[in-house]
């Protein structure tokens, strides 16, 4: 099979594209490489565009039997909405529509910021109430999939609503990256892990292995459907330091902040697995402490920790 993932040399994106070639797929990447990092993709031998979704001529990119639609703006502090919701929104409208039309499995990335401030577990249908433009424009991602699986019932289109995803080749994600990796960071560096009082906040941690595993689940869905990708778990911020004081032989305390955004900081999300398990048959195989247990064993491999 010939696959293509946009946003390939991104965190999310470089991990399903290892995958798929290490499976023997036909796999080409494409991205722009403006967040994305070709060390990502070492030890890849696939194909490589060079393009935005939005230069892409999509008429002379080849067939494929499937595309992984990652590429997108993940920063939840750009404030452009016009930009978000051209990235975003209208670029994935017009590879969905190419999708379609050529009888190519979709798969895409959403997110749980469709869900905003939606009381915990967060079920599929909580959501439509985003707190930012970054949600905003994932959230209208699955409008305009919902319209087409309806109007298309044979179509194969999946979304994925990604909650906190944290694992290998996030490192060049900046201040994007998961609090598992930052908190490791300040470790690292012989400083106290900083969080917000007083680190009783709980997040849906799902390691990327799972989130791997469930795109690959979606490729061979025969529903069409948008489900959550998670951990169906959720751990607060003392259990993370906890984890990672454990797993690394330190012995650090937390120091507590002020939290800046309490009038709209969730304290809690938690997605639910009934659909991802009733659809896609998803089950994670990692929880979180072995998901960390695994991601700093990489890390030491790579001779990034």
């Amino acid at each position: 099979m010939k696959v293509l993932v946009t946003g390939g040399a991104g965190f999310i994106g470089s991990n399903i594209s290892i995958e798929l070639e290490s499976k023997n797929y036909d796999v080409t990447v494409l991205d722009d490489f403006s967040s994305g990092n070709f060390k990502n993709l070492l030890g890849f031998s696939g194909d490589i565009l060079t393009s935005s979704i939005k230069d892409l001529d999509l008429k002379n990119i080849g067939e494929f039997d499937v595309i992984f639609h990652q590429a997108a703006i993940t920063d939840t502090t750009v404030h452009n909405q016009k930009l978000m919701m051209e990235i975003n929104t209208e670029d994935f409208k017009k590879l969905l529509k190419f999708s379609v039309e050529n009888e190519i499995k979709f798969v895409y990335a959403s997110s749980a910021a469709t869900y905003g401030n939606a009381s915990s577990p967060q079920k599929e249908e909580n959501a439509g109430y985003p707190n930012n433009i970054y949600g905003f424009s994932k959230w209208i991602c699955d409008c305009i999939a919902k319209k087409y699986m309806a109007k298309n019932p044979d179509s194969h289109i999946v979304g994925l609503r990604y909650f906190n995803v944290f694992g290998p080749r996030e490192q060049y994600k900046g201040k994007m990256a998961s609090m598992i990796w930052q908190l490791l960071k300040q470790m690292q560096n012989g400083e106290k892990p900083r969080i917000f009082e007083f680190g009783e906040q709980k997040r849906d941690q799902v390691y990327v292995k799972n989130i791997v595993d469930i795109n690959l689940l979606a490729m061979k869905s025969k529903h069409n459907c948008i489900v959550n990708a998670c951990s169906g778990n959720a751990v607060s911020f003392n259990e993370i330091i906890s984890t990672l004081n454990e797993s690394l032989g330190y012995n650090y305390e937390p120091e507590y902040i002020k939290n800046p955004y309490f009038e709209f900081y969730q304290d809690h999300t938690e997605g639910s697995l009934d659909l991802a398990n009733k659809f896609l048959g998803y089950t994670p195989k990692w929880n979180f402490k072995e998901g960390v247990i695994d991601y700093i064993n990489w890390l030491k491999e790579n001779k990034y920790v």
